[in-house]
């Protein structure tokens, strides 16, 4: 998982200019957290981490730009922020 997440995470601060390498890396944990349930959720057969890890990219490349946007208007991303600068929460494994 590690090599995923810093791939993922190396591209989108190549995207996005305006994010730390840890708020980067946090929106990698929260997306791949939440492609995964949602995937589940919706009854589909798990396809591998590859695929996750391509779903992402996509995501990264029409989105990552703006990605940083998200974080200052929406409260429920907002809060993983707040706790990792204050140190209240792990990095997600």
């Amino acid at each position: 998982m590690k090599d995923y997440f810093e791939r993922l995470t190396n591209r989108l601060l190549e995207k996005n200019d305006q994010m730390t390498a840890v708020e980067a890396r946090t929106w990698i944990e929260l997306l791949w957290e939440d492609f995964e349930s949602t995937y589940a959720k919706a009854g589909r057969e798990y396809r591998g981490k590859e695929v996750t890890e391509m779903i992402l990219l996509q995501w990264i490349n029409q989105y990552g730009s703006i990605l940083h946007e998200v974080m200052l208007s929406n409260p429920k991303f907002k809060q993983h922020f707040e706790e990792r600068s204050t140190g209240n929460q792990q990095i997600l494994h």
